[in-house]
C-alpha cells in the first residue's frame, strides 16, 4: 500500500522518489470454508491478472464480475457487499485487506457462493494462500491516490477522516465499547507489507454475546462460532484460549478499515484518522473523497523501484 519506493542506482545508493511496481499472483491457489453470515461451503481461487486490471470478484456459479471498487459496496451492516446486477459478495473486507496487506494490485478472486471463507475470523489465512502464490511484479507504476486536503464522515460521536500525508498511508484508529473486556482502545500505524503482517492479520473479528441471538434472527452470523469470532460477555471472553493479544479488537478495526480503503482502487497517499468508525463510515468516506475533486489526485508515473516491496 505505500505506493512510493526510491530508485536504486547501480552502486546501490537510494535515489530519487520513485514509484512502486504493480504485482500480480505467480500462480493460482485455492481454499474451502464457511461463510460467516450464510453459513455456506464455499470453494475461494485466486488467480493472477494482467497490470491495471485491479481486484476482481467473480461469481463462478452465475457468471458475474464485480470490480472490488467503493462505488459497488451496496450493503455495510457488519461487513462490506459488494453487488452488480442483484449479485451479491459479502464479507469481502478480510480478503481485501489481505491483498493489500501483501502488496497484490491485480487478481480475480473467483468463488461459487455469495461470501468467502471466514476461516478463524482474521485475515492470517488469506496472507497464507498469497504466500503460498507468490508474488510476480509487473512492469507498470502502482496507481496511487494524494490526499490533498481532509474529508471526513460523521455518525454521532463517530468519524472518519482522511488529511493529507507525506508517503505512504498513516492510520490512527480508537474504539469505545462499554463491554468491560473492550473498553477503550487505540493503535496508530504506518501501513506497510510487515506492519500489516505483524500487527493486524492475525486480529480476529468479534462480536458481543447479547447481539449473537438478534444477528442470527436477521439472516447474520449463520456460519459463527468460538472458531472463527472473539465472543465478549461484559468483562469476559468466552473463547477457551482468550485473545491473541490484549488489544485484538482496535486490530480487528484497523484490519477491517485496510480492507475498506482499498476499495479505493489504489493505494492512497494520506493519514487515516477515526473513532469508533466501521464499514460504513469507511465507506461513505471513499465516496465523500471520491466526489471531491479538489481534495485528491492521481499521482504521475516516476520512475519504477527496481526491487519489489
Amino acid at each position: 500500500m505505500d505506493g512510493l519506493a526510491f530508485s536504486v542506482a547501480a552502486d546501490g545508493t537510494a535515489g530519487e522518489p520513485a514509484m512502486a511496481a504493480q504485482c500480480t499472483l505467480k500462480s493460482p491457489i485455492s481454499c474451502v470454508g464457511v461463510g460467516l453470515h450464510t453459513g455456506q461451503r464455499v470453494t475461494l481461487s485466486f488467480q493472477p491478472a494482467p497490470a491495471d486490471h485491479g481486484i476482481v470478484f467473480r461469481r463462478t456459479d452465475l457468471g458475474i464480475d464485480i470490480p472490488a471498487r467503493f462505488d459497488r459496496v451496496i450493503d455495510t451492516r457488519l461487513c462490506t457487499v459488494l453487488g452488480q446486477d442483484g449479485v451479491r459478495v459479502g464479507t469481502v473486507e478480510h480478503v481485501m485487506a489481505a491483498l493489500a496487506g501483501c502488496g497484490i494490485d491485480n487478481a480475480v478472486v473467483e468463488l461459487d457462493g455469495p461470501e468467502p471463507p471466514i476461516f478463524d475470523g482474521s485475515a492470517a489465512q488469506f496472507v497464507f494462500l498469497l504466500d503460498c502464490a507468490g508474488k510476480v511484479v509487473q512492469d507498470v507504476p502502482r496507481p496511487v491516490i494524494e490526499i490533498l486536503r481532509p474529508v471526513r464522515v460523521n455518525d454521532g460521536d463517530g468519524f472518519a477522516e482522511l488529511r493529507p500525508g507525506t508517503t505512504g498511508l498513516d492510520m490512527a484508529l480508537s474504539i469505545d465499547f462499554t463491554a468491560v473486556a473492550i473498553g477503550r482502545q487505540a493503535l496508530s500505524l504506518r501501513l506497510t507489507p510487515q506492519s500489516f503482517r505483524h500487527e493486524l492479520a492475525r486480529a480476529r473479528t468479534f462480536t458481543l454475546a447479547e447481539e449473537i441471538d438478534q444477528l442470527r434472527a436477521t439472516g447474520l452470523a449463520q456460519g459463527g462460532s468460538l472458531d472463527n469470532a472473539v465472543v465478549v460477555d461484559q468483562a469476559r471472553v468466552l473463547n477457551p484460549a482468550g485473545l491473541r493479544v490484549p488489544d485484538e479488537f482496535v486490530r480487528h478495526k484497523l484490519l477491517d478499515a485496510v480492507g475498506d480503503l482499498a476499495l479505493a482502487g489504489a493505494s492512497l497517499r494520506g493519514r487515516f484518522i477515526a473513532h469508533r468508525s466501521g464499514h460504513t463510515l469507511n465507506n461513505r468516506l471513499l465516496r465523500a473523497l471520491f466526489a471531491d475533486r479538489a481534495a485528491w489526485r492521481e499521482v504521475e508515473p516516476a520512475p519504477l523501484a527496481i526491487a519489489a516491496e
